[in-house]
């Protein structure tokens, strides 16, 4: 199904300008985390209906704020799955991110997206996660 047609989709359901509010666990140090709030709104111009530069421009910074709050809370579980493993290899599992590249693939495919663009996106995501993960497990092996 074509990214234009799930847009649709999902503004039929939501009135536009609604916000709603995530609340998120932000790591505030080592071992503190404390609830954060991220408003995500919804698209006020469907793709077609923008008119200019500035109204497509307005969108895509309404979805890059989406995207930086999403990625805040993915990167909440990459700390906590680092809190949970005990060694630094843990952190690269090759059969794990392979399984989860092909399903990025495949749901890229399904959205009219570019498979290889998205792939590599979610290496690079992949990547900069396993060396996150792996600087805080060694330095809590370190500490002890």
């Amino acid at each position: 199904m074509p990214i234009s047609d799930l847009l649709e989709a999902r503004q039929s359901l939501q009135p536009r300008g609604v916000v709603e509010i995530r609340r998120l666990a932000v790591q505030t140090s080592n071992s503190d985390f404390r609830a954060k709030d991220f408003a995500v709104t919804a698209a006020a111009k469907l793709p077609a209906e923008c008119a200019s530069k500035d109204d497509v421009r307005a969108e895509i910074d309404r979805i890059d704020q989406a995207l930086l709050a999403l990625f805040a809370e993915r990167h909440t579980y990459v700390t906590r799955m680092a809190e949970i493993k005990t060694d630094p290899h843990e952190a690269y599992d090759p059969q794990r991110i392979e399984s989860i590249v092909g399903r990025i693939r495949a749901r890229s495919l399904d959205l009219d997206l570019d498979e290889d663009q998205a792939e590599l996106i979610w290496r690079t995501l992949i990547d900069w996660n396993v060396n996150y993960e792996k600087g805080i497990i060694a330095a809590r092996r370190r500490a002890r």
